[in-house]
């Protein structure tokens, strides 16, 4: 997939079949907007693209990072994605500015795809009726896709968001058909793990949102492969008194892994928790309870493979 940084550097394409929106998350009603993007762009033999923004644009924290985002939107074949820089001035067009200026000028597609409740321009006062009322004029076929529905709630970016943040992991899990999962590159840390006896990788999340504090069985995905491990979110109440209250640390353990991946990107995807964060009286008692976490996981996975 090509990702062009700015509506300004859009070259002139043919026959483009376009998908508009934040997709935070690409979330199962997220890709059923664009497989039919992708499946239109194919049967016109043109380019299937994504206009999509970012910062978010409701100013909220966002599931996924940029980086996150546009690798699940590579992975559902879309060829070109437009990252549009969502600044105060493109916030304030009018919605007929965003249809003439964007849609009719920079990218010209032939159709046009976009979810029901689809809102855009100053204020979102725009929406799917007035693009359906400018389509014909600007030269495009609007496809409006009706959400689906999980559960009793339409699926919704925020709504799974608040899944996350209260720790309901499995409900979060099919809403997105797949795993909660956290992009980040492995950073410096203290390196109390491995003096402990078990190394970790310290993560910068990019301020993608986490599930709750806590101890969890991990996949992680490092250079197109899956390793297995425990993942850490907490403040480190043993090495942290209250006066001196740690920020909250991501670090993840890789079970029969010691390399060095500094700077690395890796995806972790959260299968379950098991524990609450604790203080523990001494380094020791820590880690015991590590071994036993260590061991809980080699169990869990050498009867879970997929």
């Amino acid at each position: 997939m090509r990702t062009i940084w700015g509506i300004d550097k859009i070259p002139h394409y043919r026959k483009v079949a376009l998908a508009i929106g934040v997709f935070d998350g690409v979330h199962t009603a997220h890709r059923v907007i664009l497989r039919k993007t992708v499946k239109k762009a194919r049967q016109i033999h043109g380019r299937s693209m994504v206009l999509t923004f970012w910062p978010h644009p409701q100013k909220e924290q966002s599931l996924y990072s940029i980086t996150h985002r546009l690798q699940l939107i590579a992975g559902t074949g879309i060829d070109v994605c437009v990252v549009a820089s969502f600044t105060r001035r493109f916030a304030q067009w009018q919605p007929e500015q965003f249809i003439r200026n964007v849609l009719a000028r920079s990218i010209s597609p032939a159709h046009v795809f976009v979810g029901k409740n689809f809102r855009f321009g100053k204020n979102a006062k725009g929406n799917v009726r007035l693009l359906k009322k400018m389509s014909s004029g600007c030269g495009f076929n609007l496809n409006v896709v009706d959400t689906i529905k999980g559960q009793a709630k339409s699926i919704s970016s925020t709504f799974i968001r608040v899944l996350i943040k209260g720790g309901r992991l499995n409900q979060a899990k099919k809403l997105l058909g797949r795993p909660v999962s956290v992009l980040g590159t492995v950073k410096r840390g203290f390196s109390i793990g491995r003096r402990l006896g078990f190394p970790t990788a310290n993560i910068n999340p990019h301020h993608e949102v986490t599930p709750p504090q806590g101890i969890y069985l991990v996949k992680i995905v490092l250079n197109k492969k899956i390793l297995h491990g425990l993942c850490y979110i907490g403040r480190r109440p043993t090495f942290c008194s209250r006066l001196r209250r740690s920020p909250e640390r991501i670090e993840a353990h890789m079970l029969d892994f010691n390399q060095t991946i500094y700077g690395k990107d890796l995806e972790i995807q959260f299968m379950r928790k098991i524990r609450n964060d604790k203080k523990f009286t001494s380094r020791f008692l820590l880690a015991e309870q590590i071994k036993k976490d260590v061991l809980f996981a080699r169990q869990f996975f050498s009867t879970h493979r997929n």
